[in-house]
């Protein structure tokens, strides 16, 4: 496969490139290494597509995940406590795990335990891959990199999808590089207040 089209927010890019360019060539290498053809296997039953081969993206994500646990790249969650009080929320937030459920019930509410995962971490980097359902890139990016660059765990974020080129061999359902770049550019520039590389990748 090969990268389509990329953006760089906050100087996601920048950063990477002068501080972690090993990660950003790994990443590049990962996505030049994948034979998109050897995934087109899957037939449609769309309406609109019925019958035609389609690249398969349970397939091509299984293919992703090969290569890059291969490369040390591995899942990681933190976990972290909320509650139904907004002050209490705001004044724990920064805290670490325990700090969070101590002050909470000591302000007598209840600690309720919750947890960010992301499926990709290496030397501080997150790397999501997306050929899901559209809404889950806005939770990618808004909520788990996000998450884990305020809870200093990453410096940056890399976000994975395909291409409209792509997504026109794919079943609907998923998102796409154009769409996210939208959605993100409209935010304005700070935000999400994380630095980030957003991918588009296609045949």
């Amino acid at each position: 496969m090969k990268i389509g089209a990329q953006y760089s927010h906050l100087n996601g890019f920048e950063y990477l490139k002068y501080h972690k360019s090993d990660i950003l060539d790994e990443i590049y290498e990962v996505i030049s290494s994948i034979d998109a053809e050897k995934y087109k296997t899957k037939v449609s039953e769309e309406k609109t597509k019925m019958g035609q081969v389609l690249y398969s993206p349970g397939e091509m994500n299984k293919a992703f995940k090969d290569k890059l646990e291969a490369r040390d790249w591995k899942e990681e969650r933190y976990k972290y406590y909320v509650t139904d009080d907004e002050n209490l929320t705001r004044k724990v937030l920064s805290l670490s795990h325990e700090e969070q459920k101590a002050q909470i019930e000591a302000a007598g509410k209840v600690a309720l335990e919750s947890y960010n995962q992301t499926d990709f971490v290496k030397k501080r980097t997150a790397v999501e891959l997306q050929f899901g359902k559209y809404a889950f890139v806005a939770f990618d990016v808004f909520v788990k990199h996000m998450g884990f660059y305020i809870a200093d765990k990453i410096d940056v974020g890399i976000e994975i999808l395909p291409t409209k080129k792509l997504l026109n061999e794919m079943s609907s359902g998923p998102s796409y590089y154009e769409r996210e770049l939208q959605h993100i550019i409209r935010q304005g520039r700070g935000n999400p207040p994380v630095p980030l590389l957003l991918i588009g990748i296609e045949p």
